[in-house]
């Protein structure tokens, strides 16, 4: 079949048309793994936009995948769906990346300006956007913020245990913590980077805090007390790489939408009141869920380095999820007042898309410890 392939302008919702591309409706679903393949190689050439232009046949058989992507994953009738999913999410987790500097080859970052990278990440947020949005149910604007996220903050600090909690605590062995700690890793060992990108601008109480925030996740520049580098000894105790981005062939695409989730919003100020939402949320569950993992961590043998991020986790966001509620949250509903609903929107959608990837995590250690012979 034919579809037109659409780039984005300036905001998800503008459209433009690009090029045409022909569908086949037979693509193979392993189709998408050697189009990821293509696009990591595309990343790095030289002549990148100049290929886009020309339309050369690696572009060509990444837009094949790209637009047979777009087309099945957020059809909910479409087969194929979850596959789709996971070829987006990577192909945006690695536009993204560019963002960030992580120390190693110059060559990687050749096309963090391209034009066509611009478009094709545009294009698939003009897609996942709008249906990430009707994930999340309606939210009256005129309804008493500060109160909505008071009490939304106090129910997510202390849940109640799932099914999920207990298999980590008390089934979840050796393997399967080992795959936990490879997906977490994504996030673990770069920790706090996106929170890095909204710190420029004018200061106020509101950025002072938040700057201290970020100073506590990167050790008050000492590299032993950076929050990642709990992680990196975490890794070492279960002998495992401690390469950031390692073990990206792991990470369900639940997983990766949360990430790239944290990219968009950090990237557009527009966005910023929705990345405050979400990140209140996150300081605010995150002692809970680490506790599980602490206790899996303990009961499967680690030593006290080997759960040290959980341990600092649970302890030192306590205190973020406090700061983030009263000193940054609370003081912009009333900066924002006709805006602050957006924080609540950007709190639940963090939620939804947790407990989303929570399943999804759930599923992939227990599969890899399946696999090893675990029994759950």
């Amino acid at each position: 079949m034919n579809a037109q392939v659409n780039a984005v302008a300036n905001t998800p919702d503008a459209h433009r048309p690009l090029a045409k591309v022909e569908l086949d409706d037979d693509l193979p679903i392993n189709a998408y793994a050697n189009a990821d393949s293509t696009f990591m190689q595309l990343l790095e050439s030289p002549d990148l936009d100049e290929q886009a232009r020309a339309w050369s046949a690696p572009v060509h058989a990444f837009e094949q995948a790209l637009c047979r992507a777009l087309g099945v994953a957020y059809d909910e009738f479409r087969p194929g769906r979850e596959a789709a999913h996971l070829f987006l999410q990577r192909v945006l987790y690695r536009i993204y990346r560019l963002n960030l500097f992580w120390y190693d080859d110059l060559a990687s970052y050749t096309n963090e300006r391209s034009v066509y990278l611009f478009e094709v990440r545009a294009r698939i947020e003009a897609a996942w956007q709008p249906w990430e949005r009707a994930q999340v149910r309606a939210l009256e604007r005129d309804a008493d913020i500060a109160q909505v996220l008071v009490t939304r903050a106090a129910a997510d600090l202390d849940p109640p245990f799932s099914a999920d909690d207990y298999y980590f605590r008390d089934q979840m062995t050796v393997e399967g913590y080992r795959h936990l700690l490879a997906i977490a890793s994504l996030d673990g060992l770069v920790e706090a980077s996106q929170l890095s990108r909204i710190l420029g601008g004018a200061a106020n109480p509101i950025h002072a805090r938040l700057t201290r925030l970020l100073l506590e996740e990167y050790g008050f520049g000492h590299l032993e007390r950076k929050h990642s580098s709990y992680f990196t000894t975490m890794l070492q105790a279960a002998n495992m790489s401690i390469e950031p981005g390692h073990y990206l062939a792991l990470v369900p695409w639940e997983v990766l939408a949360l990430t790239n989730q944290s990219f968009l919003f950090s990237e557009q100020r527009r966005y910023f009141l929705r990345y405050i939402g979400g990140l209140l949320y996150f300081e605010t569950a995150v002692p809970a869920a680490f506790r599980h993992y602490q206790a899996a961590a303990k009961r499967l043998g680690f030593a006290e380095d080997g759960r040290a991020y959980w341990n600092l986790h649970i302890h030192a966001d306590e205190r973020h999820g406090c700061w983030m509620l009263h000193d940054v949250a609370l003081p912009l509903v009333e900066q924002y007042s006709q805006d602050a609903w957006q924080m609540v929107w950007g709190y639940d959608q963090q939620r939804n898309m947790s407990a989303r990837a929570g399943k999804a995590v759930v599923r992939a250690v227990w599969k890899a410890q399946q696999s090893h012979g675990g029994a759950r």
